[in-house]
């Protein structure tokens, strides 16, 4: 497939042969302009990863258009995020440490219910994404299926007890496959759920089938996909999801290969570009 964001390169105008006068009932065919966010999205794209590039391509200018028409729809939705707490998109990885200080503005206890079973009381959400946790509660009951949400939202101070674990556990090298150092943690912003388990086999479970093959239709986004390590940081996560909100997880499937941080980190670079 065509890479239009090559157009950001100059052209070579040597040996530009003459150009000759065109007959008088010729007409001139006019080059579109290209639009100030076409050149924009040009430019945040050429700061992406060698593998965004070669996964995420589009055929022409024209196809770029109709991405950022959709792209405005999400940064339009973004502004209606609580001007209190970070968006719903913030990007939070190995990269972007948010760091000690962060606290959700509000948070709410995730308490078992008739809606879904919680493997401990210390449970608890952002308002956003414990709404969205009952919506798809009541999906899952509808097709006979009662989640089991294990682990929510996590303080700095326990995700810095939790990773000095792993290293005791396996070395350094081993536990920064599958645990975030604190301050890069998803679990930190209060939107991350881990459901089960937390084993691989929970994935091919009744629950992980349906949780895998519905989450985004309800808002929620799997961060951690197989064969996905070298992108997101991780190993294969079949049990953690992230709200994102529902039209964020279509536009993913659409024009990022879903893979959710291949989106975040786009929007991310958008909205630090002028």
């Amino acid at each position: 497939m065509l890479n239009p964001f090559s157009a950001c390169s100059k052209s070579n105008t040597k040996n530009v042969p003459e150009t000759k006068a065109l007959p008088e009932n010729k007409t001139v065919t006019q080059v579109k302009a290209v639009s100030p966010e076409v050149k924009k999205a040009k430019l945040v794209y050429s700061k992406m990863s060698g593998r965004f590039k070669n996964d995420i391509q589009f055929k022409d200018d024209a196809e770029i258009e109709s991405f950022i028409a959709d792209l405005n729809e999400i940064l339009e939705e973004e502004k209606t995020f609580p001007e209190n707490d970070v968006s719903l998109f913030y990007l939070i990885d190995k990269k972007h440490n948010i760091g000690s200080d962060y606290v959700p503005a509000e948070l709410i206890p995730v308490k078992q219910c008739s809606l879904f079973n919680v493997s401990r009381n210390d449970l608890s959400l952002r308002k956003e994404a414990y709404d969205a946790l009952k919506v798809l509660s009541e999906a899952a009951l509808a097709d006979g299926i009662k989640l089991m949400v294990s682990s929510t939202y996590r303080s700095y101070t326990y995700q810095t007890g939790l990773f000095n674990r792993y290293v005791a556990q396996d070395g350094v090298e081993l536990a920064e496959r599958y645990s975030a150092r604190p301050g890069t943690s998803q679990h930190q912003l209060g939107v991350a759920v881990d459901f089960g388990s937390i084993t691989d086999d929970w994935g091919d479970t009744k629950m992980g089938k349906w949780v895998y093959e519905n989450a985004a239709k309800y808002g929620w986004s799997l961060s951690f996909p197989r064969e996905y390590e070298d992108v997101t940081g991780y190993m294969w996560e079949c049990w953690h999801f992230r709200y994102i909100g529902v039209k964020a997880c279509r536009f993913q499937e659409k024009w990022f290969n879903n893979i959710q941080q291949y989106m975040l980190e786009f929007i991310n670079e958008w909205n630090l570009t002028e």
